[in-house]
């Protein structure tokens, strides 16, 4: 689990070297994609299978603007200066997956994208925190939904964080709101992907195929860690390699 999230660790810090006015998502994905592979690691979105779709056919998702999650990467798509992208990627070696996500500003922002992602920013740095042997999946859950409606925004309707192995979805879920005290305990060795997705606007969603919109067309940010849960502080395993 260590090294697939390192993995996953490096492709985000990429990212952020590669975002810029004039990049179009397909590229980013082939960065991501080529730095997989040069660690010995598969993508694991790449060809990932739920009923209804067709295969998902890239390996990270580029959600821009008002796309919360799961953007397919296009050459149509080209970031310009002011847009918000989310890329979100996993990796697979050695039978585990890593998964993880940042949204980063295209140039320079407004200070309401930077709002947004310092609020998504630290709401999951709040969640994490509560991710401790003995809490229970709804700490997680409170502390993101409540800091992200104290901040006058929204979580997305129905998206949520999950247990992560040797599958790349697993048992408990991980809701972005929640009550204090409720749901599955937490237990140390569990690994957890939390991932709060924050709305400016409606907490509603549209949903058309893979993507996700927001329903009243505002922006919206992504961050994910996949943590190890320990009898301490969390441990963050998508931290690229020192």
């Amino acid at each position: 689990m260590r090294e697939s999230n390192r993995i996953v660790g490096g492709v985000l810090a990429l990212m952020g070297k590669y975002v810029k006015p004039g990049v179009s998502t397909w590229e980013l994905n082939q960065i991501a994609e080529d730095y997989i592979h040069s660690q010995g690691a598969i993508p694991s979105f790449k060809g990932y299978r739920i009923p209804g779709l067709e295969p998902y056919p890239t390996a990270i998702c580029a959600s821009v603007n008002d796309c919360i999650v799961h953007g397919i990467p296009s050459k149509k798509v080209i970031l310009k200066k002011g847009d918000l992208i989310g890329v979100d990627v996993g990796a697979y070696k050695n039978h585990y997956h890593g998964d993880g996500a940042r949204s980063f500003a295209v140039g320079k922002s407004s200070s309401e994208v930077e709002i947004l992602l310092n609020v998504t920013r630290e709401a999951l740095d709040r969640g994490m925190k509560m991710a401790v042997s003995g809490n229970r999946i709804g700490d997680i859950s409170w502390a993101i939904g409540s800091y992200v409606r104290e901040n006058g925004f929204n979580v997305a309707d129905d998206l949520t964080g999950h247990g992560i192995g040797r599958n790349m979805h697993e048992d408990p879920m991980i809701p972005n709101f929640g009550i204090e005290g409720k749901g599955p305990r937490i237990k140390a060795g569990m690994t957890l992907a939390i991932e709060p997705m924050v709305n400016i606007g409606t907490n509603m969603v549209i949903e058309r195929g893979w993507e996700y919109f927001t329903a009243d067309a505002s922006l919206s940010a992504h961050f994910e860690n996949t943590i190890l849960v320990t009898e301490g502080e969390p441990e963050i395993l998508t931290l690229p390699y020192n």
